[in-house]
């Protein structure tokens, strides 16, 4: 189905023209013709409640535990099963991951299947996911009755909509991604305009199960392109595409961050990314959205080392508990090496178990310090969020489209061609991430001088201007077992 660029629009979908949609949607591969809607709610009412994502989620927000999930995805569905039972059993993940093919996420199914013949043939995957569209429905519903954890559907897909019309059917309760966090960190050249159709459609899918009573749970991608991201552009991105989803009907969405490694900041990212999105999702009239967060383990370069490794790993378990989130995706010792083994999968696990546990019961104390860099990322998201919705006159779509084409919003690092690309971040000598050049984001001057003042103290220390080479020393730090990148 094409769509006509510029046709975007905030509003919700009529579920009338949306079962036309669907009828063309499903058309994309064989195996679109298994999803029966009707039947496919039936089966999701059916499934008990520790196998819902929401609702434990829901559970252990209220209860102030914070939840540990792997990436993981093999071709063949066997394979697949008997690495999440391995994942749940001896990694002890409370939560379980379907990562999906790379050429699924481009919609390259033929490719796909033929990944499949040529796993089935050599006796391991050839493929970096599970191709769940190839499967289809009956398929992939195995993976769902074999475990004994909800299970998340993690991507990267652009254009989602077949793969969320046969996930949804097969039972999986938690999906992924969003029409900017699975367009401008991943794509070149697909255009904001199509993503946010696509995940419209995928959202208001999503709603249209909620209104039968099943509440499937919706994650934006939060750590964007990984890279360090400062925490008021992931946290706007985040609570804009929390918003769209709400807007067609979706009920439990869970918002991310990054790790950045100063533990200041993102204990202040964390504190104050459910806080302000809770507070755009009451002010447009969605406040009986579940909302969870996620904190994602360092997204960035890894020691070669696994003794190293597993240092990055402890550290981004403490973060996320000290600050109470809901859950933590989880790296493995094998990061810098590539596909880990399930054994050092578990073992990133178990060592974030760890960790989790043993600062359960503990708090941080909050200070003057802490309390100045919540109130820095409060008031630049703030900035940001305000300017693209006076950019849309009163429609968050069309103020995205527009923000990107002002870059109001702007992505570091992105491939994008509909991204600016003019923010530059670098560390400061604390290893806050700071914006070296802030672009165009609409920051009062205040802020701007702020953040070139903490950069101007590090080169300082360092006998330097701050520069582009700073950025560069800041992406490969911790891989050489640093946080800041200093000169040698």
């Amino acid at each position: 189905m094409e769509l006509a660029r510029g046709a975007i629009s905030g509003e919700k979908l009529d579920w009338e023209q949306m079962e036309e949609d669907r009828r063309e949607v499903l058309k994309q591969w064989p195996t679109g013709q298994e999803v029966n809607l009707e039947e496919a709610i039936k089966f999701q009412q059916h499934l008990p409640e520790e196998r819902r994502m929401a609702a434990v989620l829901g559970k252990a927000r209220a209860d102030k535990r914070t939840l540990i999930q792997p990436r993981a995805g093999v071709a063949l569905v066997d394979e697949h099963i008997a690495l999440l039972k391995y994942l749940q059993d001896e990694g002890e993940a409370d939560l379980l991951p379907t990562t999906i093919d790379s050429y699924t996420r481009q919609n390259r199914y033929q490719e796909a299947e033929q990944g499949i013949m040529e796993s089935k043939n050599q006796g391991r995957s050839l493929l970096n996911g599970f191709p769940a569209v190839n499967h289809g429905v009956e398929v992939s519903r195995r993976v769902v009755n074999a475990l004994d954890r909800p299970v998340q559907i993690r991507h990267g897909t652009p254009d989602a909509r077949l793969l969320a019309e046969i996930c949804l059917a097969a039972g999986f309760t938690d999906f992924e991604g969003g029409g900017i966090s699975y367009n401008i960190p991943y794509a070149k050249k697909v255009s904001l305009e199509d993503t946010l159709n696509y995940w419209q459609y995928v959202d208001r899918l999503t709603g249209y199960y909620a209104e039968q009573g099943v509440i499937i749970n919706r994650e934006p991608f939060g750590p964007l392109t990984g890279t360090l991201v400062p925490p008021s552009i992931s946290h706007a991105v985040g609570i804009i595409e929390a918003l769209l989803a709400a807007e067609q009907g979706v009920q439990a969405i869970t918002i991310g961050y990054g790790q950045c490694g100063n533990l200041f900041q993102d204990l202040a990212a964390l504190q104050t990314l459910a806080e302000l999105g809770e507070e755009y999702l009451e002010a447009a009239g969605h406040k009986e959205v579940l909302l969870t967060t996620v904190f994602h383990q360092w997204m960035g370069g890894f020691p070669q080392d696994e003794s190293k490794a597993f240092g990055v790993i402890s550290w981004g378990g403490v973060t996320p508990s000290l600050a109470a989130t809901t859950k933590i995706i989880v790296k493995t010792p094998h990061e810098a090496m590539g596909i880990p083994t399930r054994e050092a999968n578990a073992q990133g696990l178990r060592t974030t178990k760890q960790v989790v546990n043993m600062l359960r019961d503990q708090v941080i104390e909050q200070s003057r310090k802490l309390d100045l860099e919540k109130e820095l990322i409060r008031e630049e998201v703030r900035s940001i969020l305000n300017r693209v919705l006076d950019l849309g006159e009163g429609d968050l779509a069309r103020g995205v489209v527009a923000s990107f084409q002002a870059g109001v919003l702007d992505i570091p690092f992105a491939p994008s061609r509909f991204n600016k690309g003019l923010t530059l971040p670098a560390r400061d000598n604390e290893g806050a991430v700071r914006y070296l050049d802030a672009g165009n984001l609409p920051f009062p001057s205040g802020i701007i001088e702020h953040h070139q003042e903490m950069l101007k103290e590090r080169g300082r220390k360092e006998g330097r201007d701050p520069s582009f080479q700073m950025v560069i020393d800041d992406i490969y730090a911790i891989g050489k077992g640093m946080l800041v990148g200093r000169p040698r």
